[in-house]
Parts: structure tokens; sequence; C-alpha cells
């Protein structure tokens, strides 16, 4: 299944790859460099050296998992840990207080740098391949294809955190990269990486005999996911003051392109054993027992696991909020309450034994119990781990519930059981794959544009779709013999836009909730201050941590260019509005 990786293991020894004090001069360093790779065995190894550079993140640095970024920074998750000091840059994340550009070596600085760092790996492999005859190297253009693919995906997330920056390609040289400037119009950034995403969707296979590759299906999805953005025009201010309709027309083109299907349970998405099925149309590759002194195990949630238990260690991070639980209710038709979700709390408070039960009269969506670790309830499909104790998710198991309340996070964790699963120290980390497009981010981006369209009748049973596969995902043991709190079923129709709109994005929330996207579609939509400022305005009231947080509309959509790159493009870089 993942034989790439473990190829890239040897390749990456083989070429002794190590990181430089800064992106603009880092390239692969060691026995080889540009001038003795141009053979086709030696790129292909650089390829996969490429690969390895989009997982190589960190916990203090992430590049896969999303979850400081997207989730601790909307309404989904609070940062957990032992209180406000722990790691306290996600803290201030999480207050939007952002105000210092200058804020040192972690999180969003480092993840900058690491994500540089990959497309330098790139870059240096296109330039030996591009050098080779085709003749000499017959998968050269679908190699090219690949690398523009992975280059187009760290630009595409540096936007995402970033807005303003520089795009660094192959052909310019190192005085060149040095006045290369991220002020420019947004439009054309979207389009100069999307020029890599069509290079790559028009030169690769549908499918790849090496899985992990990335494919034209990936390409079609990513193209789809960009133009969605790029349809939400923002002025200098981050403010959304059109949404393009050509641009929507794209996304549903190249969503339709896109094959894939739901797995029929949605627990299967978060499983180690169901890597690389259906519903996973782009993901980072993670490997475990593979020949190699440590394998290739993914660390970026190391932080996150439940605290009062020997079953993990450390360190409860990434906790779900109570608006987000509260999220999860359903009415008597088995529909999401689209407005008033959160005017109850959906649990009573914690009883003798810490258990949890729902409050009277309440029903939820399973998909609440594939998310969130409930006292009471099973914890990752399990109460049978051991003799002396068992995985039912316990009052206990919260760090430091005063501040951060009791709710876990449960989709990002395995088992400790599994065999996918690595202890280091008190960290843990997993060989777990990390999606980041599955089928039912494709199908919803299209159902967004028809809406958007006003289309909405058409965006009703691709919705209905997700909400059916939710509905039948209760086989597990998620409420051991509680299944009867479960009601969810699909809608009949949408009366009008604004119904069909908030349908949507209810639905984007309850279907990736702690996966890390949810700050990224509030800024999409135009709605992060709107809609922050009121999750802090009744969450403040539950949670005293939040009680000076505020969303600054114009300035905390996106994070400050981190100031030691202005310093050494000596203001080349110009610097995000509002910081």
């Amino acid at each position: 299944m993942k034989n790439i990786f473990k190829n890239l293991f040897i390749s990456t020894v083989f070429l002794s790859l190590v990181a430089c004090s800064d992106f603009l001069e880092y390239e692969p360093k060691g026995v080889l460099s540009s001038e003795n790779v141009s053979t086709p065995s030696n790129a292909e190894s650089l390829v996969i050296a490429a690969y390895a550079g989009i997982g190589n993140d960190e916990m203090i640095g992430p590049l896969t998992s999303m979850w400081v970024y997207g989730s601790v920074r909307s309404d989904d998750a609070y940062k957990g840990g032992g209180g406000r000091s722990d790691v306290d840059v996600i803290d201030r994340y999480e207050q939007y207080n952002l105000t210092i550009p200058d804020m040192g070596d972690q999180m969003a600085p480092r993840t900058w740098t690491n994500y540089y760092k990959a497309i330098s790996r790139a870059n240096f492999a296109l330039r030996v391949i591009n050098d080779i005859p085709e003749e000499d190297y017959a998968d050269k253009t679908i190699r090219q294809a690949e690398l523009k693919f992975l280059r187009a995906h760290s630009h595409f997330m540096l936007k995402l955190l970033f807005k303003k920056i520089p795009i660094i390609t192959e052909e310019l040289s190192q005085e060149e990269i040095a006045q290369v400037t991220n002020d420019v119009p947004n439009d054309e950034l979207w389009d100069r990486i999307a020029e890599d995403f069509l290079f790559a969707y028009n030169n690769l296979p549908q499918s790849q005999d090496e899985v992990g590759r990335a494919n034209k299906n990936a390409a079609a999805a990513y193209l789809a996911k960009l133009r969605l953005y790029q349809a939400y025009e923002q002025d200098e201010q981050h403010q959304v003051v059109n949404i393009n309709r050509t641009r929507l027309e794209e996304v549903i083109a190249y969503a339709d392109e896109v094959q894939g299907s739901l797995e029929p349970d949605f627990g299967n998405n978060y499983l180690h054993g169901f890597d690389n099925g259906p519903e996973s149309i782009w993901a980072v590759q993670f490997s475990i027992n593979d020949g190699t002194v440590v394998s290739r195990v993914s660390y970026v949630t190391g932080l996150n696991s439940p605290h009062g238990t020997d079953l993990y260690g450390c360190c409860g991070f990434h906790l779900a909020s109570q608006n987000m639980v509260n999220a999860f209710k359903t009415n008597s038709q088995g529909l999401p309450e689209l407005d008033g979700f959160n005017s109850q709390s959906i649990f009573n408070v914690i009883a003798s034994g810490g258990v949890a039960p729902l409050a009277e009269g309440l029903t939820i969506d399973p998909r609440l119990d594939h998310t969130v670790g409930i006292p009471g309830r099973p914890f990752k499909y399990r109460n049978d781990l051991r003799s002396s104790g068992d995985m039912v998710y316990n009052f206990s198991w919260a760090r430091d519930p005063g501040v951060y309340g009791y709710f876990g996070n449960m989709k990002e964790q395995q088992a400790p059981d599994c065999s996918c699963y690595v202890k280091e120290g008190p960290f843990i980390g997993t060989s777990k794959n990390i999606d980041f497009i599955r089928y039912a981010d494709v199908l919803l981006f299209k159902a967004e544009a028809l809406i958007q369209l006003d289309r909405w009748n058409e965006a009703l049973p691709i919705i209905n779709q997700i909400r059916a596969r939710a509905a039948q995902s209760t086989e597990r043991p998620i409420a051991a013999g509680a299944s009867d709190i479960y009601n969810v079923s699909t809608y009949e129709s949408f009366p009008n836009k604004e119904f069909a709109w908030k349908a949507l994005k209810f639905e984007r929330r309850l279907e990736f909730a702690m996966e890390g996207h949810r700050f990224f579609d509030l800024v999409r939509w135009g709605e992060a201050a709107q809609v922050l400022n009121s999750y802090l305005d009744t969450e403040k009231q539950r949670r005293d941590f939040l009680s000076n947080a505020r969303f600054t509309a114009g300035r905390d959509e996106y994070y400050p260019i981190p100031q030691r790159e202005i310093d050494f493009t000596r203001g080349v870089y110009k610097q995000n509005h509002g910081y």
C-alpha cells in the first residue's frame, strides 16, 4: 500500500537531505548536487524526497493537520493542554492576539519555513529533471507534473494561512528568488498556483500504480477547491466584495470529473486500515516498521491524546468546544437546528462516575460520537482494551477541565494497541494517513457552488447524500447501547437559497468538525468576524479564559508575514493588512 514511502526512506538517506537556516538558500545537501544527479534513477529519488517534504511536519511547525490554524482558531475547539501558558503561542492564536509579526520560531513562522523547504525540494527535482532528455526518461512529464502538483499544494496551503506569499519556481536563480515579491493582486496569486495544478491535471494519469502519488483525479479535486476559494473575491482588508460566477462554474466542472465514493461508515475515514480508500482523494502517506530506524509516522498531533490515562500519556490539547458539540443536536425531524442550536447545552452536568448523559428529550447526529471524546462513552470504538481498565472516555482524562471543560478529540486518535501506534516519550505518533481532500469535500464544493449560482435544488441530493451516510454510521460501539439517541434524516426540500446556504454551511461544519477546515471556510465566506465574535460572546460566559478574546476584521483572517522574512528580503515582502 505504501511502497512509495518505503522507498522514500532509502532515497532520503541516500540524498542526506538536511535543513538550512533559511528557505531561500535551502536545497538538498550531501554527496549529490544538481550537477551530478541528472540520471533517471537519481531523479526518481529526488521526486520521492519531494513527496517526503509535504509530510515533514512537526508539533510546532505543522504542515498536514491544521488543528491549530483551522480548528482552535475557529469555533470548533479550544487549545487545551495544561492551562493557557502551556504552548502559549497557540493561546495567542485562540485569543486572536497576533498584533506582533515577530513570533519566534514556533507555529506559523515555522510552518512558513517548512512549506518553503518542501517547495525547494520540488524545485530542485524539477531543475534536475528538466535537463534530462525525454528519450532517456520515459516518465519525465509525469514526474514533472507530480512535482508541480506538490509545489502547488504547498503554495495553496501557504496562501490559506498568509494570503500574501511569494511564488517560488524552479527557473529562478538565487538572486531572482530574493527579489520575488509577495505584493501581488489576490486573483493573480490564485492563478499562479492554479498553473501548476493545471499542468498536473493535463499530464497525470487518472490513477497511478503506486499508491500515494498524485494523479489527475487529485488535480481535478484541488482545482475545484482552488477555484472555489478564488470565487470569493477579497479586497485588501480581506473582506469578500464579489462572488465570481465563472469560477463557480469551474468548481462544478472539475468536481464532476473527480472519481470517488463515500466510505459506507463515516468512522472509516479516521481508522487505521482504511487508508487510501474510496473517499481519500489526496492524502499524505505515513508508514511504520518500514525498515528504517524510526519509521515515518506522524507526530503532528502528538500533543493531543487524552492526558489522564496511561493508555496514552500526554498532553490533552485540541479539545472540542461546547458550541461545536451543541451543533450536533437534531430536531424531531432529524435535521440540524440551523438557528438556535447553541441555546441549550447538549449534555447535562457531569454526573458521578464521569458520565455525561444527554439532556432529556434531545437527539443527536451520530457524527458527534465519531468526533468527540465524551465521558461515559466508548473511545475510538473500544471498551475492552485491557482487563485492568477500558477505553471508556472518563472525566479524569480531561487535563484541565476547570479551564477547557471535559470534551476530547477522537478523529485524530488511534487505539493504543493499533499496529500503527508509536509512543515516543510522552508523545504519540501513528502511521495513519492524513487526508487533505476526501470525496465528501468534493461533493460539498460542488453543492456550495450550485447554491451560490442559485441552483440550490441541484445541491439538495448532494447534501442529502452526506446526511444519509451519517445516518448509517451507527454500527460501531459509539454510544454503548444508546443508539436511540440518534436521529438523522435528509431534507425533503430547500424552500429558498437562504435556507440552502445555511444547510450547506452547517453540513460542512458537522462533516469536517475538528479536521482543521472550519476557520478557512469562515474566511472564504467572508463571515469570520461575525461568526467568531458571536461565538465568543456566548462561549466566554462558559469559559473564562476567553474573556478578552476578540476577532478583528481586516486583520485576523490571516497570519502576519513573519517579520524575519521581511527583514531578510530587505522589505521586498509586504506585511498583511492590520499588522
